[in-house]
């Protein structure tokens, strides 16, 4: 998909971003996927973000597995609608997610592009009569430096309000803690830098913005990235990578001391029969 800017390359498997091309730029903004590091470039989370509590929920008197992130990550996705500026992709339940999941739904999503602009929409139905539990995130991996000459700790993410967040530290089972961390103190800058994931990703709730720009003082190239109704935010990078992944959450891990019950899982959504639940994010690149 293509238009006079941009050129968007999409993988089946997972309805997975594989390029993000700006011709004007001459830069391609998404992450090579080197298996060295993290052979994944925009994986999308559903129906669970994060990891579950021994990889484990509790629903309706039945235990269900689930590994991190969920499933459709790994899922083949049916090409449902093209044309030049719109991309469609579909997964539904089947007789293989029942034994994980035991929902019936239609999970799409949706990219379309205008001007430098990319809009990722994730679109989920309850195609069944009894109320759907679930988590929708993205994961997108942007590169890291973007410009030659520059490199990565030349680089800073900015936020479009002043920040007093904290972080939620994740324990060696990938779950949240209880215990926040101070890091943002009424800045809206956060440096960029190998050693900032060094304890795996920084996770916050509730965050003032809902638009965070990658930049740097030593090129004018970046991204603004946009996720309005998303309550959550992660970002992260692999050990030594060049990418920062900008995470938009609709869903968060378990904590540490959850009761493993999905209808009382933090950040949990429930939604009606026959009913759609949407969230889109926005990326532009200059």
């Amino acid at each position: 998909m293509e238009n006079s800017i941009l050129k968007i390359d999409v993988n089946e498997k997972g309805a997975e971003l594989d390029r993000i091309y700006n011709k004007e730029t001459g830069i391609d903004y998404l992450w090579s996927g080197d298996p060295a590091f993290w052979a994944k470039k925009s994986p999308v989370l559903f129906p669970i973000v994060g990891t579950l509590k021994n990889d484990q929920y509790l629903f309706d008197g039945n235990t269900y597995s689930l590994s991190r992130h969920g499933f459709a990550r790994d899922k083949t996705f049916g090409l449902v609608e093209k044309n030049a500026d719109r991309l469609r992709f579909r997964i539904t339940d089947a007789p293989e997610t029942k034994n994980q999941f035991p929902f019936s739904f239609q999970f799409d999503i949706v990219y379309a592009i205008s001007g430098n602009q990319l809009s990722v929409t994730y679109e989920v139905t309850n195609t069944g009569s009894q109320p759907l539990y679930f988590s929708v995130g993205g994961h997108p991996a942007f590169r890291v430096p973007l410009a030659e000459g520059t490199g990565y700790e030349d680089y800073y993410l900015q936020c479009n309000q002043k920040e007093n967040a904290c972080r939620w530290p994740i324990s060696a089972d990938g779950l949240i803690e209880n215990d926040p961390i101070p890091l943002l103190e009424h800045t809206d800058r956060l440096n960029l830098s190998k050693a900032l994931f060094s304890k795996d990703a920084l996770v916050f709730k509730g965050l003032k913005s809902d638009e965070i720009s990658l930049r740097s003082e030593k090129t004018s190239h970046g991204l603004s990235f946009q996720f309005p109704g998303f309550p959550f935010l992660g970002i992260w990078a692999a050990k030594g990578a060049d990418f920062v992944c900008i995470e938009p959450w609709c869903g968060i891990a378990d904590a540490v001391d959850h009761n493993q019950q999905l209808i009382e899982k933090e950040g949990i959504n429930k939604l009606g029969s026959k009913a759609i639940f949407s969230r889109t994010w926005i990326a532009s690149f200059f």
